[in-house]
């Protein structure tokens, strides 16, 4: 019967069009934010590659580099961590123009911007490694061409360092879902325990319960935010716990009104009878029968805690640079704005609209589905 009704909400869901696209770009968001290191172009940790000469770069922008190997190579960590963190560079890369061997050197024409350029002169030796070093002069060239050199095209252009907009899109959007999660996680945790006790025993509990709610619900949301961010830092999982912890409020006020009603009714009044136990009721007979509500607020916590996030990073109390965010992202280069280059923040904005359009979607379309007078 369970399977039975869930398939019939499945089906009643995908008949609506916009909640096939919404969940089309939820689950793309989420594989995006899971396999983010292996989609990105620069896959360094944090995409945080910089290459200062080309900075603020339209879309589409390719430009030839030469990979300088670093003097101390950085260390690798085993397949799995770097997967999720990121492989370090073992290499700089340096724009070039143009380049011609002279002798045992190779020279190039370092690019800094358009219409001007420098002269570098570097040892071949010192550009290959230790096995390629006996190699003849000619095979020594041939081989630093078709190794050293390469071509990068930034599909969504540069920041204002240099770094490529499509990787550290990526890698943020790893934030907002992680951020998305944790928060529907602890507040709807939160939110049940209190909401489900203070709608079950009422009396002193629920006046203590519906005090703390009531207190923290005078309370604008991101001085709340900002509150426990001051408290317990700043950074990646402080920002999470901070929003989780401000968002079980309407939770736990939606689900005591929910108990409230379902404590009266004949089978719960025939379980206690029985001889069942409280919490047992709670968990087994009530919390079931909420199921519908509960995602609905799922799905509205879940937008509410990306856009959180994204506004506290943007006024510099959610995620620290160099980790990238969406709303980092947009604060480090909104006054590109006023120029001919907006799209570097314009980018991000319509990544966090997109997410957010979804979860407000599905969680519109839940109601509906769920609505007991909608249903025939």
């Amino acid at each position: 019967m369970i399977l039975k009704k869930e398939h019939t909400i499945l089906r009643k869901l995908l008949r609506r069009k916009p909640v096939v696209v919404s969940l089309c770009i939820i689950v793309l968001t989420c594989l995006l934010a899971v396999f983010a290191y292996i989609l990105a172009p620069d896959n360094t940790p944090y995409a945080n590659r910089m290459i200062v000469e080309l900075g603020a770069r339209q879309p589409g922008f390719s430009k030839q580099m030469l990979l300088v190997p670093k003097a101390t190579p950085p260390q690798h960590g085993s397949k799995l961590y770097e997967w999720f963190n990121g492989t370090p560079s073992d290499y700089q890369l340096l724009p070039v123009n143009a380049y011609h061997f002279s002798g045992n050197d190779l020279v190039v024409q370092h690019y800094i911007d358009d219409g001007l350029e420098d002269t570098l002169r570097y040892s071949t030796t010192g550009l290959l490694p230790a096995g390629q070093q006996k190699l003849s002069l000619a095979a020594q060239q041939q081989y630093l061409e078709k190794h050293r050199f390469k071509t990068i095209k930034f599909h969504l252009g540069t920041d204002r360092y240099g770094r490529d907009i499509l990787s550290r899109l990526l890698v943020g959007s790893r934030v907002s879902i992680a951020v998305g999660l944790v928060a529907v996680i602890l507040s709807l945790t939160i939110g049940i325990i209190l909401g489900s006790l203070a709608g079950y025993f009422g009396g002193i509990t629920d006046n203590i319960v519906m005090w703390f709610i009531n207190m923290l619900w005078a309370i604008p949301t991101l001085l709340l935010v900002f509150a426990i961010t001051l408290t317990i830092g700043k950074g990646f999982w402080e920002i999470f716990i901070a929003i989780g912890l401000t968002m079980w409020v309407s939770a736990a006020r939606l689900i005591r009104g929910q108990v409230l009603v379902l404590r009266e009714m004949e089978y719960v009044t025939a379980a206690k009878a029985i001889g069942i136990s409280d919490m047992r009721i709670i968990y087994r007979h009530i919390l079931p029968n909420i199921a519908g509500p509960l995602m609905v607020i799922a799905a509205s916590n879940f937008a509410a805690a990306i856009l959180i996030e994204a506004g506290l990073s943007f006024l510099g109390f959610g995620v620290q640079p160099p980790q990238p965010s969406w709303g980092l992202m947009i604060k480090e280069h909104f006054n590109f704005l006023l120029t001919n280059r907006p799209l570097i923040a314009i980018i991000p904005g319509i990544a966090i609209m997109l997410i957010v359009y979804a979860f407000n979607i599905l969680g519109n379309a839940l109601r509906d589905v769920l609505d007991v007078r909608d249903q025939n």
